[in-house]
């Protein structure tokens, strides 16, 4: 665990114990299993968008694609009575495809990153509408999917199933970004992507595989949310979900400008992000409120962690000087 991890960990217990001290519901069983719920929601495309952040790359087309691949996934079992098994692995094979396509476009026609997931927002949420005549689709009476719903929105013991597939995915990652050839190309080539290619790495090909593996759990995330929310309307569906995601992945030490990051910070920030959300809602403030509440938090925590680095890099620096630095020398006593 990292120095940032630490002290975000720390933030986390202080933000509980303030916000059970606040308001003692916050410890309640159904409140500790709700926000539980919307951690391992929220946090499964956080951890996709991570992975892609850490490459000096960012993806703005999460919601969309998880409002598309929702409407897609329901429209299958629903309409089509397609096995539901057979309709998530189209999903993810779908997801993997607009992962692709963004990497290819990126590292073969040199576009910007920031230019291409932002058109695939747009393009997503427009095919969405479309696909739905703008309308809305869900579930209708009678629609009975008792082993999927139990396995993506069931509960056992009371720990909810997606709280479980978040931590089960944020192992694997972590295991895949800190322990692996590919992870240090990943980071390798967040800290300088020609440097990266001198030494040889694939570049090209370590970008457009982080940004398969980011389409492709944002498409689990697409399922979990049908299931979560049971009707899907794409113009709203999904709505700054990247930025929670981008959000969750700086507050988890994801430097934009790439190469910096841990699994650890994200979780810890997906489950702070919620912590606030779940102090907005016991405290009453109006839910208009609740993102300029998280923006103010999450501005607060990225300049001190900014300030505490460049106090960090100044003593560094200060440390190195004075060890290079030659001590003046002794004088030399007068012969007698």
């Amino acid at each position: 665990m990292q120095k940032k991890d630490i002290g975000l960990a720390v933030l986390v217990l202080v933000v509980g114990a303030v916000v059970a001290l606040i308001n003692p519901r916050f410890l309640s069983p159904i409140n500790l299993a709700n926000t539980a719920n919307l951690i391992g929601l929220f946090g499964l495309f956080s951890l996709a968008e991570a992975f892609v952040i850490v490459t000096a790359g960012i993806e703005l087309s999460v919601g969309s694609v998880i409002a598309l691949l929702g409407v897609i996934f329901v429209d299958l079992i629903v309409q089509q009575d397609v096995p539901w098994p057979l309709a998530g692995l189209l999903v993810l094979v779908l997801g993997a495809c607009f992962g692709l396509i963004h990497g290819w476009l990126i590292t073969r026609l040199k576009l910007q990153p920031f230019i291409v997931t932002l058109c695939g927002l747009l393009i997503y949420r427009g095919v969405a509408r479309f696909y739905t005549k703008d309308g809305t689709a869900g579930f209708s009476f009678g629609d009975d999917f008792p082993v999927l719903e139990w396995l993506v929105s069931g509960r056992t013991g009371g720990v909810p199933h997606s709280i479980v597939a978040f931590t089960v995915i944020a192992i694997a990652a972590w295991f895949v970004l800190h322990r692996t050839v590919f992870g240090r190309h990943l980071f390798a080539v967040g800290k300088n992507e020609e440097a990266a290619r001198y030494t040889g790495i694939n570049t090209q090909r370590v970008i457009v595989l982080a940004y398969v593996i980011c389409a492709v759990l944002t498409g689990l995330s697409a399922i979990f949310f049908a299931m979560y929310t049971r009707s899907i309307h794409p113009a709203s569906h999904g709505n700054f979900y990247e930025l929670y995601a981008i959000a969750a992945a700086v507050l988890g030490g994801f430097s934009l400008r790439g190469g910096e990051g841990s699994i650890v910070g994200v979780v810890l920030g997906v489950v702070l992000l919620q912590m606030l959300q779940n102090l907005v809602n016991l405290l009453g403030i109006p839910s208009s409120l609740n993102f300029a509440v998280m923006g103010s938090v999450i501005l607060i925590g990225v300049i001190a962690d900014t300030q505490i680095a460049k106090h960090r890099n100044s003593r560094r620096q200060a440390n190195a000087l004075a060890s290079i630095t030659p001590s003046e020398p002794e004088p030399r006593s007068g012969a007698a």
